[in-house]
């Protein structure tokens, strides 16, 4: 007889969120660790690799890492647009439905909760799916950057060696041969394009970090999953909540760096805890 898979969290662990959770409003803050069931690797997990992650300065300031952020996103943003939401982000959304979940903060750019059909979502450091223009403030697809791309690089995308390849959370591809691409400006002033995402160094809108504040604020939970809150553009949210007698929880493989405020910490990976946390609610 086949032995049974063990369950996600002991039976007193699960009997403890469920009574921090249950019939209370909670606010969700979600990181990296929540999107690597989809495939999408994270930052800071005890098995991930070490990652630079280019900065804002880097980005305006030196147009050889600006062509090698783009030629490398040109082909990672595919793998993202690929991704598809996790039994974690689906969890989620049917928490929302039954009204436990009020809202979600995610420092992910990929997309998942939307995709998942989550309806209350803030996505703090924007998303990979839109391009903006730092100088007349324009915003186009990501896929009609992608057509102007492939027309200035025919084949470039087709050469690179796809399989296997390795993307990191902000659709950064892990390829060398960059020297060739040709990047485009903007089509309506020629001013300079950059993903509309948040990159390190960059300050988050002040309207994001406000509605995200005011989504703590109206909820008596916090739970952070799949984040270790080491940067405090997720940190002061869990500070806030604290401070404000909210009970915080966490879900998190490996230690955060609010684990000392935490009502309950689950050093476990977010799928399965929230699927079951779903799973016991909805019963």
């Amino acid at each position: 007889m086949p032995a049974s898979t063990p369950p996600p969290l002991p039976e007193p662990e699960l009997n403890r969120l469920l009574e921090l959770i249950s019939g209370r409003r909670v606010a969700v803050l979600t990181g990296a660790g929540i999107s690597t069931d989809s495939g999408i690797p994270d930052y800071r997990s005890p098995e991930a690799p070490p990652r630079n992650p280019m900065t804002y300065q880097q980005f305006v300031g030196d147009p050889v890492f600006r062509q090698r952020y783009w030629a490398r996103n040109h082909i990672g943003w595919r793998r993202m647009d690929a991704a598809r939401p996790n039994p974690g982000h689906r969890a989620l959304a049917q928490l929302e439905r039954t009204g436990v979940v009020t809202g979600v903060i995610t420092q992910n750019v990929d997309l998942l909760h939307t995709k998942a059909g989550q309806r209350s979502v803030i996505d703090l450091h924007g998303v990979y799916a839109r391009v903006r223009c730092l100088n007349c403030d324009a915003v186009i697809s990501r896929m009609t950057l992608a057509e102007r791309l492939e027309a200035a690089n025919p084949g470039f995308a087709d050469d690179a060696i796809v399989t296997g390849i390795e993307v990191a959370p902000d659709a950064d591809a892990v390829i060398t041969d960059t020297e060739s691409f040709r990047m485009v400006d903007c089509a309506d002033c020629g001013g300079m394009l950059k993903p509309d995402i948040v990159y390190f160094g960059e300050t988050v809108p002040k309207d994001r970090v406000t509605a995200a504040f005011e989504t703590v604020e109206a909820a008596e939970v916090l739970l952070v999953a799949g984040s270790s809150l080491t940067v405090m553009s997720g940190l002061r949210f869990a500070r806030r909540a604290a401070k404000t007698g909210r009970a915080v929880v966490i879900v998190n493989r490996g230690h955060t760096r609010a684990d000392a405020l935490a009502t309950m910490a689950i050093d476990a990976g977010c799928s399965p805890v929230l699927e079951a946390l779903a799973g016991a609610i909805g019963t």
